[in-house]
């Protein structure tokens, strides 16, 4: 058994070199498939980042009537933080709105007189709501829309921020949809080289392999170094393409720092290299094999 397998390893390897050209065109495209499957999983990465860093800045923020008594604005805060939906509530009084107010236009005279002309508050007294999901705002918005609470409310900023977490999931699923049938197409494009690759080679073999069955070679002894070449191109395509992209990300990694902080892509990259490689080469072993082993059972078959 030990002899059979270094017997099939060792002729893969060499249908390897000895199809030079053929070779380097199947190890290119592979890379190119392996760029978009790790690609897929990087931007899952920044989409998750993205989408967290843009939950964390949204929030309801609900704005009571200027008559409404402030125990009872401290009910509906208590009630609203009894809420499993409800991660936290932050309750801004009307004075404390109006320091607020006064210190972000502090440079402004214009309004600042306006302000102390008035000689009453016209500011109002809020609450900020902070829910553990963004799924869930409509939830606490349909609460928060009872009669029992609504007659305190002036008005709630649910619809607003709800459209910028809709637009954001539609986003974030079409480039994902997007990237998913690049990837199926460039994987499909990939087999099909493999395959045709194993094919020129078992054509220019032939003799060879005509005369292995006629010795009573098994068809894994005729199949497997075909297999193993199509591994071995799937292997070294994961090996370039990783060796290709990490320093793309480092290049890229400022820039995407800039619109989402604290990213930190390249970061994630080298530390989690060596599960992204077993992903990749799974994958393109996977591609490389099947596609191998398909041509060369094609070829048995007639």
């Amino acid at each position: 058994m030990f002899t059979v397998i270094s017997r099939i390893f060792h002729f893969g390897f060499k249908n390897f070199w000895r199809n030079g050209w053929l070779s380097t065109v199947t190890v290119v495209i592979m890379t190119l498939a392996l760029f978009v499957f790790v690609g897929l999983i990087l931007f899952n990465v920044i989409t998750n980042r993205a989408a967290t860093s843009i939950q964390d800045k949204i929030d309801i923020s609900v704005y009571f009537n200027t008559n409404a008594p402030e125990d009872q604005i401290l009910n509906i805060q208590q009630s609203l933080q009894s809420l499993p939906q409800v991660q936290n509530v932050e309750y801004i009084s009307r004075d404390q709105a109006l320091d607020t107010f006064k210190q972000n236009h502090s440079q402004d005279p214009t309004i600042s007189q306006a302000i102390n002309e008035l000689g009453v508050n016209p500011l109002e007294a809020s609450l900020n709501i902070k829910a553990k999901d963004p799924s869930q705002y409509a939830t606490i918005a349909d609460y928060l829309a009872s009669p029992s609470l609504s007659q305190y409310i002036d008005s709630v900023s649910y619809t607003q921020n709800q459209e910028i977490i809709d637009r954001l999931a539609r986003i974030v699923k079409d480039v994902e949809l997007g990237g998913l049938i690049i990837a199926l197409i460039l994987t499909l494009i990939a087999g099909l080289v493999v395959f045709n690759t194993i094919r020129l080679a078992i054509y220019s073999n032939r003799e060879e392999i005509g005369v292995m069955r006629v010795v009573g070679a098994s068809n894994s002894l005729t199949r497997g170094p075909y297999v193993v070449e199509g591994m071995l191109c799937g292997a070294i395509a994961t090996v370039v393409a990783l060796a290709i992209i990490a320093p793309a990300l480092y290049l890229v990694n400022p820039y995407l720092n800039v619109f989402i902080p604290g990213l930190e892509i390249f970061h994630y990259y080298y530390t989690h290299l060596l599960s992204l490689f077993v992903y990749a080469l799974i994958f393109s072993i996977v591609v490389g094999g099947l596609s191998s082993f398909v041509a060369v059972k094609r070829y048995l078959k007639n």
